[in-house]
């Protein structure tokens, strides 16, 4: 079946659809990682966006009941070079256009996704259409520029949990399917063993299984709260360390959590990762902003500056905090994108808090930057010997 994508600047782009027929619109944006479209595609910081894979063949691995960050697709539209109808992996459960037209998630190929990719470096991210039932390309771009964005809106409330839950590994973590009905795997098995010695709140913007997973195998107790919780609900708990979790859209357009944010520093050790990165640095009075076409990838080169050494680490963000506006704050830099020199991780000088923008579950990346947790871990235990 034919589908069309427009911009907002009137570029067209013909292709073919795959996954679920139809019509989607949201912000276009792409991603430059080799591997991990399923990761990708059922990633909360993704509600609104619709991505672009920059590698030129997808879903030749298919897809698996396994590597879900949630618990189904969040992007609203797909975009690739060449779609691969016949998967080969001994993990494939079902393709990946059986996959998206289950969850009614359009997809489109047979797009030149170089060129569209340099069209978004060039004039940044842009509001798109995808559609298989209106073929008319005045109309795709009419559509796409009225269009308000998505700056402004909340995609957190419609992400987040609505009530308070305790995660377990072998439990809460499992994914249901029609299918089959299997366990999400322990990533580090040496870790296997680890009794849970902390009780940690993680606050749920978006939040990615897979972070949640790593710090049970760290040895936490989690229990995963709404973004629209209270810092006095939160406390309630009892926690030896608050985790601020990944999401989507814009930390100004949340401002309820930033104070609650706001509210928590002092009481317990905390640590962030992207959007909770965002939201520690407009608590702690700093400002952010948008990036022109965000990062987004498993292959962003970071120096962690106390140590010189350069991790490659996987990203997904659109908004960044201004290194400038924490100045005078008493927090300091401690990692630094080289590709274009934004903050990629930040500490506080004397609380235990700190936050990267990265992401350190290597899921889909590398895991260069897994001691992250461990220092989460090493920071309740101070604070519990006190």
């Amino acid at each position: 079946m034919k589908a069309i994508l427009a911009l907002e600047d009137g570029t067209i782009f013909e292709g073919q659809h795959f996954g679920a027929p139809g019509e989607c619109i949201g912000e276009v944006v792409f991603n430059t990682s080799m591997t991990g479209y399923q990761e990708v595609l059922t990633d909360p910081s993704y509600k609104g966006q619709i991505v672009t894979m920059t590698y030129p063949l997808i879903g030749n691995y298919g897809c698996n009941v396994e590597d879900f960050e949630s618990n189904g697709p969040k992007v609203e539209g797909f975009i690739v070079r060449e779609y691969s109808s016949y998967h080969s992996n001994w993990r494939a459960n079902f393709s990946l256009g059986d996959f998206l037209e289950k969850h009614g998630i359009l997809g489109i190929q047979g797009v030149d996704t170089r060129a569209l990719t340099k069209r978004l470096r060039t004039r940044g991210v842009m509001n798109g259409i995808i559609s298989t039932k209106d073929l008319d390309p005045a109309s795709l771009v009419a559509k796409a520029q009225a269009f308000p964005g998505l700056e402004g809106t909340d995609l957190v409330k419609q992400v987040t949990c609505q009530a308070p839950y305790l995660w377990e590994t072998h439990e809460s973590s499992k994914i249901q399917n029609e299918e089959v009905d299997l366990q999400l795997p322990i990533l580090n098995p040496k870790r296997r063993d680890i009794p849970s010695q902390f009780n940690v709140v993680a606050m749920d913007f978006g939040a990615k299984m897979n972070i949640l997973r790593r710090l049970s195998l760290y040895g936490c107790k989690i229990t995963v709260v709404p973004a629209h919780i209270s810092a006095e609900e939160i406390l309630s708990l009892k926690p030896d360390g608050i985790f601020l979790s990944n999401g989507p859209g814009d930390p100004v357009d949340i401002p309820y959590v930033v104070e609650t944010v706001r509210r928590l520093i002092s009481t317990k050790p905390i640590f962030g990762i992207c959007l909770g990165h965002q939201i520690l640095g407009l608590a702690f009075g700093g400002v952010t902003y948008k990036l022109k076409f965000g990062h987004r990838g498993a292959n962003q080169p970071v120096k962690r500056l106390a140590t010189g050494r350069v991790e490659i680490t996987c990203q997904n963000h659109g908004y960044c905090v201004d290194i400038d506006s924490l100045a005078g704050k008493n927090i300091t830099i401690t990692h630094i994108n080289l590709n274009d020199n934004t903050l990629e991780g930040m500490q506080h000088e004397e609380l235990p808090i700190f936050s990267v923008q990265y992401h350190p579950e290597a899921s889909p990346g590398p895991h260069d930057t897994d001691y992250l947790f461990a220092r989460f871990i090493e920071l309740m235990e101070v604070e519990k010997e006190k």
